[in-house]
């Protein structure tokens, strides 16, 4: 599956979680040109809504606006509500789940993860 051209924003509190998925992303064909980060999700809708992503990887626990408040309030927007969104998380709650696809989450992975369940999740996203 190619990904050239595809842009992803990924956006974790964590700077080492952000590197390590971007260097998974670039592993499975990302071009590191076209990955983006922000640390909280206040910024990460900022960026989202400058437009031109593909996908948003997201944490759940952050600082300023949770990944789930930012799931929400992409999904309000409307300029940039159709952009596929996996959430990557510690929270394996049944409940937490069903909150996330209830606010529209494309994609959801508990952490830890490996590359090969990120593939996953991305594949389905793109299929």
């Amino acid at each position: 599956m190619a990904y050239e051209g595809k842009k992803v924003l990924v956006v974790d509190d964590s700077s080492v979680m952000r590197q390590i998925i971007k260097n998974t992303l670039k592993q499975l064909g990302f071009d590191v040109a076209n990955l983006s980060d922000a640390e909280d999700g206040q910024m990460g809708l900022k960026r989202a809504k400058e437009g031109g992503l593909d996908l948003i990887i997201s944490d759940w626990n952050m600082p300023k606006m949770t990944g789930i408040e930012f799931l929400k309030a992409v999904r309000e927007d409307d300029s940039v509500k159709g952009i596929p969104f996996l959430m990557v998380t510690s929270e394996a709650d049944k409940e937490k789940i069903v909150e996330a696809v209830q606010a529209g989450v494309s994609q959801y992975i508990v952490k830890p993860f490996n590359a090969n369940q990120l593939e996953e999740k991305i594949k389905a996203i793109f299929k």
